[in-house]
């Protein structure tokens, strides 16, 4: 039987690892930016940890794990608690920082969304652009929700027919 020794982070202590957070390059697109970063954990054992760590709008996201020795599946939880201080700090958020859970922008409901759907529908449809998918980028919504609330402004008189009907 094939026995593997592994690192077992959570038999360790932090204050025993140095800890080092790199960049390693940023893309910046449509005034967003989205940053990699290279973290490393050093033991004075000579056991390391290196990650390549993605930091955007979206949170942070672990692309690439190279273990020595390797980290078994408890410790990959375990590993995301030992850097995330250290790529904060590097990163200029702040540690426990609580921001909005909701994946799209806030839309009103009611009128008030209808006639912003409208607006938006419109403005899509002078410019030659898809007035679904403007829609659909206004509010957050997927294309079926997005077809169902230019369905409801139509309801409400803010858009003319689709098809004349004779």
């Amino acid at each position: 039987m094939l026995e593997t020794s592994f690192l077992n982070l959570s038999d360790r202590r932090a204050e025993d690892a140095e800890v080092a957070v790199r960049p390693a390059w940023e893309v910046r697109e449509s005034g967003a930016a989205t940053a990699w970063y290279t973290v490393r954990l050093a033991f004075p054992d000579r056991a390391r940890v290196e990650v390549l760590a993605v930091v955007g709008a979206g949170g942070v996201c672990i692309e690439d794990v190279k273990a020595e020795p390797p980290l078994s599946l408890i410790d990959l939880t375990v590993l995301a608690d030992w850097i995330e201080g250290p790529l904060f700090e590097v990163c200029g958020g702040r540690q426990g920082e609580e921001g909005s859970r909701r994946s799209r922008p806030s839309w009103p409901g009611g009128t008030e969304g209808a006639r912003l759907v409208a607006q938006e529908y419109r403005a899509a449809q002078e410019a030659g652009g898809d007035p679904v998918l403007a829609v659909m980028a206004a509010t957050g919504h997927s294309r079926r929700r997005s077809l169902m609330l230019i369905a409801q402004a139509r309801d409400a008189g803010l858009l003319t027919a689709r098809h004349s009907r004779g």
